[in-house]
């Protein structure tokens, strides 16, 4: 199992991805990953480096156990001190599609529960 390739290269857009989780408060935010940051870290040939991640209150909700990539942005959202508060009572989804296009989408969560 290949151990944490991708965490450095998260690590270079937590800046970029902070300021789009404050933004997706106010509308869902989509900014273009550059490819080859991710294929120089490691080769996901066909698999691709799609996925989502649901996150409620800071805790990953959907299983993610199959995907590197998005165990790794997890892993780098998680040591960051400014976006863990952040996810604190959101709910979250980050996706990133074929098109090397992540998206989040923010919502509160509702104290009804």
């Amino acid at each position: 199992m290949e151990e944490r390739k991708y965490l450095t290269t998260w690590k270079r857009y937590i800046p970029v991805i902070r300021l789009h989780l404050k933004k997706s408060l106010v509308e869902e935010q989509q900014f273009k990953l550059n490819i080859t940051d991710f294929e120089s870290a490691g080769d996901r040939g066909k698999s691709g480096y799609t996925f989502n991640i649901t996150m409620e209150n800071g805790k990953v909700t959907n299983n993610i156990s199959g995907s590197a990539v998005a165990r790794d942005l997890y892993e780098a959202l998680k040591s960051d001190e400014v976006i863990k508060e952040m996810l604190l009572n959101k709910s979250i989804k980050i996706s990133v599609g074929k098109s090397f296009m992540l998206t989040i989408k923010t919502s509160h969560i509702s104290a009804y529960k």
